[in-house]
């Protein structure tokens, strides 16, 4: 059987971005290439998911980002957690908590 690239669930681009960003600023290409590491490739985060989700989570508050010189030398938008971004992220983490027992449940029913 192929194997399928496991899909984003609506509402999971936020947790990981929130999460990533948690550990220390990072502009958006690393934040994807943070997610593809830590998730041994399961996630691929595309620039068409990420910069839109970075772009909504900046306009509510949740990051802040600033134009930064990389080690490159190119303009990039670095990211950072703001205090709001913390509580959101400690919200989703539980939330998410309650949906991976909640399936677990689910699966190992008879």
């Amino acid at each position: 059987m192929a194997e399928r690239s496991a899909e984003l669930l609506k509402g999971t681009l936020d947790l990981l971005i929130l999460r990533v960003l948690d550990l220390r600023p990072m502009h958006g290409s690393a934040i994807a290439d943070r997610v593809a590491e830590v998730t041994k490739g399961t996630f691929q985060v595309k620039a068409g998911s990420l910069f839109p989700a970075l772009h909504r989570l900046e306009q509510e508050g949740s990051i802040q980002g600033e134009w930064i010189e990389s080690a490159e030398g190119r303009r990039v938008r670095s990211y950072s957690l703001t205090r709001d971004g913390r509580h959101q992220l400690s919200a989703e983490k539980k939330n998410w908590t309650r949906i991976v027992q909640a399936m677990n449940s689910v699966l190992e029913s008879a």
